[in-house]
């Protein structure tokens, strides 16, 4: 019996272990640990902000882990308190949704370990600072260059589809707000409806775009709020024999945008830079851990990648979008 419990013990001990050693182990350092808590390390934009976060800490002798919520607030809220109970000096936190943010820092207020928020924002509660992007910003200039390609290619009359993060983010509403604006600045107006995402894969965006094709036969573009599920829409638009048709536009990007772009078979991406926010909101906690004030909310620039300027501006988003992971 005693050597049962011990191996239940060793086993519960292996699994708190292999949940900090998710992308690297957490190590003692003079300085202490910092956290990345993220939605889902899937989603190449939050392994981008996990890198600048991680380049950061290790470079001024902080341990550092990544732990994935996998896009549901459980794990989220147990992720906390794993971190808390280990000690860390500070949490960088991408939460699932601007909802269930406030839970995870009540928790890290009443520990007393300060947290960072980086994108999506939060509802309430007390944090160091929030590093984001001009969603609303970003999203119009994604409209504006998809209302351009619409009217050079007679299409102003067509519906536009949307593929949605979820709006109970405050960066989804503002996206959802600012591209429909832009849209309806540039004389497009129908409307094919939103989806809005649930498991944020290529697969599911697959399937919202084949219905939005059979319920919307004069749809003529879509606008895909984040990157990896915007291979889904292209993948599903190419299956109904659609190429051309369908003009894509897309949010944050990914390597195989690249010469998507520069094809013309993707028309406009609004690159958020995640690496960078990763690098600031660890240089914010960083100053507050150290005795600074670092502004409350810091904003980082969204980039509008066309067809037109990807090869001029690809120096700045191997580094800053792409975390230096293409030549």
């Amino acid at each position: 019996m005693t050597n049962r419990k011990s191996l239940v013990g060793a086993f519960s001990a292996a699994c708190a272990a292999a949940l900090f050693a998710f992308t690297s182990p957490l190590q003692a350092q003079e300085n202490g640990e910092l956290v990345y808590m993220t939605p889902g390390l899937d989603l190449a934009f939050w392994r981008y902000v996990s890198e600048g976060v991680k380049s950061v800490a290790e470079e001024n002798g902080y341990g550092f882990a990544a732990l994935d919520s996998t896009n549901d607030p459980q794990t989220q809220l147990q992720n906390a308190q794993d971190a808390i109970a280990r000690g860390v000096s500070g949490i960088v936190l991408s939460p699932t949704d601007s909802s269930t943010a406030p839970a995870v820092l009540q928790l890290a207020q009443d520990a007393g370990i300060p947290v960072v928020i980086a994108d999506i924002g939060t509802d309430s509660g007390e944090f160091v600072s929030v590093i984001g992007s001009n969603n609303y910003e970003g999203a119009s200039g994604v409209g504006e260059a998809l209302a351009s390609a619409m009217q050079e290619a007679g299409k102003t009359e067509a519906t536009v589809g949307i593929v949605g993060i979820s709006q109970a983010r405050l960066n989804g509403q503002a996206r959802t707000k600012g591209f429909k604006d832009a849209m309806a600045d540039g004389g497009v107006v129908g409307d094919a409806g939103l989806q809005q995402m649930q498991a944020y894969t290529a697969d599911e965006t697959f399937k919202f775009t084949q219905d939005m094709i059979t319920a919307n036969p004069d749809m003529g573009g879509m606008f895909i709020q984040t990157d990896g599920p915007t291979l889904g829409a292209l993948r599903a638009i190419k299956a109904a024999r659609m190429d051309g048709d369908v003009l894509v536009a897309a949010f944050d990007g990914i390597p195989e945008f690249v010469p998507l772009l520069q094809s013309g078979e993707l028309v406009v991406s609004g690159m958020q830079q995640p690496y960078l926010m990763g690098v600031r909101s660890a240089e914010a906690m960083l100053e507050h851990l150290d005795g600074g004030t670092p502004d409350k909310e810091i904003t980082v620039p969204i980039l509008i990648v066309t067809s037109d300027n990807i090869d001029g501006m690809l120096p700045t988003i191997r580094e800053t979008v792409f975390a230096n992971e293409i030549e």
